[in-house]
């Protein structure tokens, strides 16, 4: 259970964590715009403009990622392949970033993709086991 719960806090903490770039980016903008942060990310582009989509979808991602996680917790099965099957996102949603960041799209839709089954993956086995 200690893995299900470390995966839970780097989940929670990966969309601060993306967040890194986008402040970088908004530097490089003129300046980090503390009143209006939102408005000044929306006219990022280039990589300032993925680095924001990026941070966006891990919040996203910790929705069904949260789903998995109470299903699991809850109904105790918590299995090995679950624990993997939750390191695997949290590799899959840092690689999905990177690969944002860097512009190479198909590896961060496959990335997108292993993020996305994961999780279902970890509810339909936790459901199995009832």
């Amino acid at each position: 259970m200690d893995v299900i719960i470390s995966c839970a806090l780097v989940g929670m903490l990966l969309p601060y964590f993306a967040k890194i770039p986008v402040i970088i980016e908004m530097h490089k903008a003129g300046g980090y715009n503390n009143k209006q942060p939102r408005v000044q990310q929306h006219q990022l582009t280039g990589r300032g403009a993925r680095a924001v989509a990026a941070h966006y979808n891990c919040f996203e991602s910790l929705a069904v990622f949260t789903v998995a996680l109470v299903v699991v917790l809850g109904t105790n099965h918590t299995a090995e392949v679950v624990q993997w099957l939750a390191i695997g996102h949290i590799v899959a949603r840092v690689l999905y970033c990177v690969f944002y960041w860097y512009d190479l799209d198909l590896l961060r839709s496959i990335t997108w993709l292993i993020g996305l089954m994961s999780p279902i993956t970890m509810v339909v086995l936790s459901l199995q086991a009832l």
